[in-house]
């Protein structure tokens, strides 16, 4: 499959001409994939189950192997099978014409998830590891969408500026990068004072606001870190133990963790309290606008 064909597909479903069914006894490996994707369409078992024997059949080592791993991620029944197929493409083939178009389908399929933090982790390592990538400007505008919902609007401003330069003729990607690029004027790039950890200590923006304005609400931080995976499980336990928390990320790199948006101090302090209790740690009091 062109690999260009993939800058108009959403998520992982695949939009492709069904053709007819091809006997696999006479069917070489590299035929394979191709004929799965024909008969995906109205026939997804069967493409599934013919990519689970490829790759069955076939060795790690061989060079058909990242491509085979690539499609049974594509045309998967579940999100879950999906990421765990492209991850591997990009964790062990990171060198494989696939690598990329991996990364491009985990930033949509993670951003379909309602997971901003992945999603801009899986944008910013195509963008770092693949930066002329044909796929980069539609990566980098889903990860700047992802890093609007953070609250991150520099990082998405810049991402949405780079859409912009590399979106070439897709007249309508420009159109969508153009409406977001208006709300993108001349940003104030904020100001990250990292402490001693490297990661826990509030920058003066999470703390205080310019001039002295009275925030809009405070929150409690109870993480800052650069792995996502650490942030989906730290989400996940919140979630479980019934606190309301969201994700934003500093000019570091770092996710913050934070719960609530509290109208009071009074009531953050009592989140604050809870949290160090069932969570332990040092939670501690920021204000947001």
């Amino acid at each position: 499959m062109n690999r260009a064909v993939l800058k108009g597909v959403p998520c992982f479903v695949l939009l492709l001409a069904a053709g007819p069914p091809q006997r696999l006894a006479a069917q070489r490996p590299d035929t394979l994939r191709p004929a799965a994707l024909r008969i995906y369409p109205t026939r997804p078992d069967s493409a599934r189950a013919m990519m689970r024997r490829l790759l069955a059949t076939l060795s790690p080592q061989d060079s058909l192997y990242p491509g085979a791993l690539f499609t049974a991620g594509r045309i998967a029944a579940d999100a879950s099978a999906a990421a765990t197929n492209l991850q591997r493409v990009v964790v062990e083939y990171g060198r494989s014409v696939w690598a990329d178009s991996a990364l491009f389908v985990l930033t949509h399929l993670y951003n379909a998830q309602g997971d901003p933090a992945a999603t801009v982790q899986a944008a910013e390592r195509l963008r770092r590891d693949y930066p002329d990538s044909p796929l980069r400007a539609r990566a980098d505008f889903t990860g700047a969408r992802a890093y609007f919902e953070l609250k991150d609007e520099a990082h998405g401003c810049e991402l949405v500026r780079e859409a912009l330069d590399r979106v070439g003729e897709d007249v309508e990607l420009k159109n969508q990068v153009s409406f977001y690029a208006a709300r993108c004027g001349a940003l104030p790039v904020p100001v990250t004072a990292a402490g001693p950890d490297g990661a826990t200590t509030p920058a003066p923006s999470d703390t205080q606001h310019a001039g002295g304005a009275t925030p809009t609400a405070y929150a409690v931080q109870v993480l800052a870190v650069k792995s996502a995976a650490q942030v989906d499980e730290m989400l996940t336990r919140l979630k479980v133990m019934g606190f309301d928390a969201h994700v934003v990320r500093d000019t570091s790199g770092l996710f913050k963790v934070r719960v609530g948006r509290y109208a009071t101090r009074s009531d953050a302090q009592q989140a604050q309290a809870r949290l160090k209790t069932k969570l332990g740690g040092q939670p501690f009091l920021v204000e947001e606008p």
